[in-house]
């Protein structure tokens, strides 16, 4: 960094101190918001989610092998196989925009086409069967049906899209890639791999499952109260796999590769969390800097300015898994159109500020943006369409 660099950055941090509007109530009060919801993120997300994702995505990059990465997701694997498998795989592990991230960067990194990632990274928070459900009984079946529907196309449509825009670049990163094959063998079977990889999903998946509605005797219930019961049986599968089948060599190798996964994000994400609660207000319901009347106010109808302004809302919000089914109540009470509701709905779970910020750090700037724009252009489509129709 030049000299020069260095003053205007100290002086625009002095400026900024100097002008802080500390005797504000709403800056103070936004200030809180933005610290309640990064202490909200820490005590709920980091532990149960974040760590298990963390070593989830240590463990693709280390024994995953490249061959069937290339395969099944790589650039040159064929479309019919790839977008669907990368599709499945992020709605099998119904996570929020967060979690989702280390392992779409890990999947990356071994060789998943541009593509097939965003088709993964999109699927995973978007896709989550828990929610589609909730949706459907909270909000109405019509919500829920148009919601599973246009999640399912979008994951393969942005794909899609994402590798015709950069598939130069994607023929370069390929050449680049090829001298990374063959994989070394490993002593184990595929099967044993297999139930490894199960077993630190099964924790993710179970640890996380949500708490239903009170009174709610159906499956999703039963399977919450026995939740932390499955997760213990995942867990001893997993440390037996460990104990059984994996070197030591292996293993240090695993823990550097989850703690590179961890260093990448997890300042970027905490970062994230604070300017989003900062300005859009914390897990409690209180204000941030944008006062969420406004938003609710800003909804309403089916215009194309409407369902715009709600994909890119929900697309600065953070969302964690199935809270943006009450949220979305409270505003459709409000006021709130039938069409942005369901352009939140799309645009929301997926992206978020803070996941914006660690994409870019994968991805790069250009590729981001074009990731966020499609996201952001195909909900507010797809809700104008909605809200003409019903």
């Amino acid at each position: 960094m030049k000299e020069r660099t260095k003053l205007l950055l100290m002086l625009l941090i002095f400026a900024v101190c100097w002008f802080l509007p500390v005797d504000n109530p709403r800056f103070m009060s936004a200030l809180d918001e933005g610290l309640e919801l990064l202490r909200w993120y820490a005590r709920e997300h980091v532990l149960l989610c974040l760590v298990p994702a963390f070593f989830i995505a240590g463990a693709i990059s280390v024994f995953v092998s490249q061959g069937t990465v290339m395969k099944y997701l790589g650039p040159t694997a064929k479309k019919r196989v790839a977008y669907p498998v990368a599709a499945v795989s992020g709605t099998i592990l119904a996570v929020c925009s967060c979690t989702v991230l280390p392992l779409f960067a890990s999947i990356h990194k071994r060789g998943a086409g541009l593509g097939p990632a965003s088709a993964f990274l999109y699927s995973g928070p978007a896709i989550n069967v828990l929610a589609i459900i909730l949706t459907a009984r909270v909000l109405g079946p019509e919500l829920g049906i148009a919601r599973a529907g246009g999640a399912m196309a979008f994951s393969v449509v942005i794909g899609l899209l994402m590798h015709l825009l950069f598939r130069k670049e994607e023929a370069a990163r390929q050449a680049e890639g090829a001298v990374l094959m063959p994989d070394e063998e490993t002593g184990r079977a595929l099967w044993q791999d297999a139930l490894y990889f199960a077993a630190m999903i099964g924790v993710l998946i179970f640890a996380n499952w949500g708490k239903p509605a009170t009174g709610d005797t159906s499956i999703w219930a039963t399977i919450h109260h026995a939740k932390w019961i499955v997760t213990a049986g995942f867990g001893l599968i997993l440390a037996a796999a460990v104990w059984r089948w994996f070197e030591k060599d292996e293993l240090m190798e695993w823990s550097e590769s989850s703690w590179t996964f961890a260093k990448q994000i997890m300042p970027l994400l905490l970062a994230g969390v604070l300017v989003a609660g900062f300005l859009l207000g914390g897990p409690g319901g209180g204000q941030g800097v944008i006062p969420r009347s406004w938003v609710g106010s800003m909804v309403g109808g089916n215009s194309l300015e409407s369902n715009l302004f709600a994909s890119v809302a929900g697309a600065l919000m953070y969302f964690a898994t199935l809270t943006e089914v009450p949220i979305l109540e409270g505003l459709l009470s409000a006021g709130m159109g039938k069409g942005p509701a369901l352009s939140l709905l799309l645009a929301g779970p997926a992206l978020s500020l803070p996941n914006m910020l660690v994409i870019r750090s994968v991805l790069g700037t250009t590729k981001t943006m074009a990731f966020v724009g499609l996201v952001v252009a195909l909900s507010t489509l797809a809700g104008w369409l909605y809200g003409s129709l019903f």
